[in-house]
């Protein structure tokens, strides 16, 4: 089969690689319809996470058709739609049993690296480095699918591939994000990032019940997108200093709940992002936090912080001292996804959550290559491309 393979720091093509195979029963062999770009796989491209190697299929959120399953598979069948969680969860351990889904304990292959990086090894995910379990991406024909009945859900009538393909990873990230910041009604929250993630967290929040949401960005068309689709409100972060304006949006006291959607690789317009690029270029820190510090520093006195975006590391100047001494409560995490897919997909086919939009542009698994290219310097308004093998 064809497969999207990283082949180096800024370097990918498409590559014939083996079929996957079923490996336990409990297994099953999806079909690929659809994948999308994702800003954590630019991470991957640009060297800036450890452990892969050349030939990885990369791609971890998508939609497929069961073509085989595992003799121990019981909730899916030859032919069904689904949608796949971009976190692997065995359903068994402790973690799964809590619903911490992206902490199992089971399902990455190679705990060894992600304990010397984090202290614990974390769950597997589909295409992310072999640091996360060296598992093949989904940006082939065809991807394995382990514990399948856990990972899996089928996608209901009505809802069309496009919208349904979000639900892998994006829609239930931004969703975590309000969710586990303790959205709640009448609260003020600012999201800073416009991608995918940060569109649906602030969706999220407003469906949660927050009054306002403000959301930041310096790209127009993200900007104009997260105002018509979600119905946050918008500030462009080149044009006036954002904590100033927060807190004239807000009466002098700052957002209750602000939420980085950003990651590793955040950009401004201050000097700080010249020292966090240097630092991070010269590998003295591996991830560039400015939307974190600003985040902090604009947070109302008391208020929590949800980190959603992608770090791997180690960051420099973080605000330990606004932290403590404004009392915040931070929280940060991967993923969740098998907690709140089911409950989203229902919430897409009751019209509450429109995703389609965010596939601002369609290609063949052959020029997957392009698509990360227009992708990651923000090109011809390419918010996500989605990816179809069979195109």
């Amino acid at each position: 089969m064809k497969a999207l393979c990283w082949e180096g720091v800024n370097k990918l093509s498409v590559e014939n690689v083996p079929d996957p195979e079923l490996h336990n029963d409990q297994d099953m062999i999806v079909r690929l319809v659809a994948g999308t770009t994702c800003g954590s796989d630019l991470h991957l491209i640009g060297g800036y996470i450890p452990a892969m190697r050349a030939g990885d299929i990369i791609g971890h959120e998508f939609i497929g058709e069961v073509v085989e399953t595992g003799p121990g598979v019981r909730k899916h069948a030859v032919g069904d739609r689904v949608v796949v969680c971009s976190f692997i969860g065995c359903g068994r351990c402790w973690y799964c049993a809590n619903d911490l889904w992206s902490l199992c304990d089971n399902t990455n292959t190679n705990p060894g690296i992600a304990q010397a990086l984090f202290g614990y090894e974390t769950a597997g995910i589909f295409g992310y480095s072999h640091a996360m379990g060296g598992l093949r991406g989904s940006h082939a024909e065809y991807v394995r699918v382990p514990f399948a009945d856990y990972g899996a859900f089928p996608v209901p009538e009505g809802i069309d591939d496009t919208s349904a393909l979000f639900c892998s990873d994006s829609v239930p990230t931004g969703w975590m994000g309000a969710d586990l910041a303790g959205v709640k009604p009448g609260d003020v929250v600012a999201v800073w990032g416009c991608g995918a993630v940060g569109q649906m967290a602030a969706r999220a929040a407003l469906l949660l019940g927050a009054e306002r949401v403000i959301s930041i960005d310096r790209i127009p068309e993200r900007l104009a997108m997260t105002e018509r689709y979600t119905g946050a409100e918008t500030i462009d972060y080149t044009a006036v200093d954002v904590a100033a304006e927060l807190r004239e949006r807000t009466g002098g006291r700052g957002p209750d709940v602000c939420i980085e959607a950003v990651g590793m690789e955040a950009h401004s317009d201050g000097p700080a992002h010249l020292y966090d690029q240097a630092k991070q270029q010269l590998r003295l820190q591996t991830d560039r936090p400015t939307a974190v510090r600003q985040a902090i520093h604009a947070c109302r006195k008391g208020g929590t912080v949800f980190i959603l975006g992608v770090f791997a590391g180690a960051v420099d100047k973080f605000p330990l001292g606004a932290v403590i001494n404004k009392g915040l409560t931070v929280r940060g995490a991967q993923m969740h996804g098998q907690r709140y897919i089911p409950m989203l997909l229902e919430r897409m086919a009751a019209g509450e959550l429109k995703t389609a939009h965010l596939a601002t542009h369609t290609v063949p698994l052959e020029q997957a290559p392009r698509a990360y290219d227009m992708f990651k310097h923000k090109t011809d308004g390419c918010v996500r491309a989605v990816i179809r093998p069979a195109s």
